[in-house]
């Protein structure tokens, strides 16, 4: 390292420094940081299953899912309110939240690290010698000191700036990590609440079931009791009615289940939540998916994946900065005076300029290596970006194939129960006319239940398969830096969109 102090010959130290400065900033602008462009991945033009499948998918308004909104969609009041709660007490969410607050302290602090540190010093003592022998010693002296010093490292190779950009791209991926979490917070609540509601729909089923069971019963214990019908038709009754009774148990502790689930995500204890029960709408909105290409912005796993390509690009910089000198540029003004009022004078006041550059001669290819694995990095980055990108689109496409199928299978399940109704309803009238026997009403009546609560299991099944989607296109966040354009590492996180 070589050190030049300046402290006496001000005019030409100050040329020197001037010099010194000018060459900076000559420089300044000699990035060696690769250019950052997007990597590129194959889109199709459209959707698969929307080209083999078309005119299953009703349309839907999107504006609610163009503000992130998407669970409006299903016209559910109280679930609207959930997700408004789980937005704030959610514990995942304000983890995300303070993890999206702490990258954004961390880009300041690089950005502090273009700008030049002012550091103030000062100092006071007393001083005197100590008599010994039989004479006495000296008076004792003061001495105050007070300095003023600055340094500042130029960015001459854009180390720090790569660094501020790699700050910046960290973090918007923890902004895109929060959208994530917000949109899979919210899309657990809706699942478990339309699953709870299923729960509360097959209930009023099979307690509408357990009633005709009942009279079921009633019937064969009075043929029996008249000696028309035998005991076994009794018994069968009964199970029959006795299963039904089992099963509606049996919902209950999956409902209470659910109502648990919902609490968690609400962050309250479960004890303290109940969500009482009510009619259930199987609704299904049509999911506005636009084209594949727009995915890109509105998967939130996606935005983060880019962003990490983006952070180990300028990583690259940062590791080949190290090939060239550090220059580093200091000046301080002081003063010493043996009382504080004369610190200021001119007459005790003392200033320097000076600068040091500092170059690795040998380091045995520890530079090199470093490049080596930077660069390794952006390739693995790059890789896992490009496969978030086809599982997206997998994802897309398996719930668009569900939703297909899902529709489809809904019409013929429900022609199914219809025609299981009639046949329980037929085999009952000829059993009480004595014309069958009690056997065949029996399974009568298991297949028409299985098909009612196989038809609204069905219903819900199509809800959760919408809200999979809506989670499979992104729910409607936007991310704001992946526009297309390739310089995309100055994007300001604190001005980028918010997640919904």
């Amino acid at each position: 390292m070589n050190a030049l102090p300046f402290a006496s010959r001000f005019p030409r130290s100050a040329l020197a420094l001037a010099a010194a400065l000018a060459i900076a900033f000559t420089v300044s602008g000699c990035a060696v940081g690769p250019r950052y462009e997007q990597p590129t991945t194959a889109l199709p033009s459209n959707w698969k299953e929307l080209q083999t499948a078309e005119g299953w998918l009703p349309a839907a308004p999107a504006d609610a899912l163009d503000r992130g909104e998407w669970w409006k969609l299903f016209n559910d009041a109280t679930l609207d309110d959930l997700a408004g709660r789980v937005q704030v007490s959610n514990q995942n969410i304000a983890a995300a939240v303070a993890n999206y607050s702490q990258a954004q302290a961390l880009v300041r602090g690089e950005r502090a690290a273009l700008f030049p540190s002012v550091s103030l010093d000062g100092s006071g003592k007393r001083t005197g010698t100590v008599g010994g022998g039989g004479t006495s010693g000296s008076s004792p002296s003061n001495a105050f000191s007070a300095t003023l010093g600055a340094s500042w490292t130029p960015d001459v190779w854009g180390r720090l700036r790569e660094a501020v950009s790699s700050a910046q791209a960290n973090a918007q991926a923890s902004e895109a990590d929060l959208a994530a979490a917000r949109l899979s917070a919210i899309g657990d609540l809706a699942i478990n609440y339309f699953s709870l509601r299923e729960a509360d729909a097959e209930m009023v089923l099979l307690d509408e079931t357990i009633q005709g069971y009942q009279r079921a019963f009633d019937i064969t214990s009075n043929r029996y009791a008249a000696g028309i019908a035998a005991q076994t038709d009794v018994l069968q009754a009964q199970t029959q009615l006795v299963n039904a009774k089992a099963d509606r148990v049996g919902l209950q502790r999956s409902r209470a289940t659910y109502e648990h689930a919902i609490a968690t995500l609400l962050g309250v204890a479960p004890a303290d939540f109940s969500l009482p029960a009510a009619q259930w709408t199987p609704s299904v909105p049509g999911v506005p998916t636009g084209v594949p290409s727009t995915l890109l912005q509105r998967r939130p796993d996606i935005a983060a994946a880019e962003r990490t390509v983006a952070s180990a690009n300028s990583q690259i910089g940062i590791a080949r900065a190290a090939y060239f000198p550090n220059i580093n540029l200091t000046a301080s003004v002081g003063s010493n005076a043996s009382r504080v009022k004369d610190l200021f004078s001119s007459a005790n006041s003392l200033w320097s300029l000076g600068f040091s550059v500092a170059q690795v001669v040998f380091d045995a290819g520890a530079i090199a290596a470093n490049v080596d694995s930077a660069k390794a990095g952006y390739e693995s980055s790059v890789a896992r970006y490009r496969q978030t990108v086809l599982t997206a689109f997998q994802a897309v496409e398996d719930q668009l194939t569900a939703s297909a199928t899902l529709a489809q299978q809904e019409g013929l399940r429900r022609e199914a129960s219809a025609a299981a109704d009639k046949t329980e309803q037929q085999l009952l009238n000829r059993y009480r006319a004595g014309q069958v026997s009690y056997t065949d009403v029996v399974t009568a009546q298991a297949a028409a239940l299985s098909a009612r609560r196989t038809l609204v299991q069905l219903q819900v099944n199509r809800q959760t398969t919408a809200i999979a989607l809506v989670q499979a296109m992104g729910g409607g966040w936007q991310a704001g830096w992946m526009g297309g354009s390739a310089n995309t590492q100055q994007t300001d996180p604190a001005t980028t969109p918010r997640a919904q």
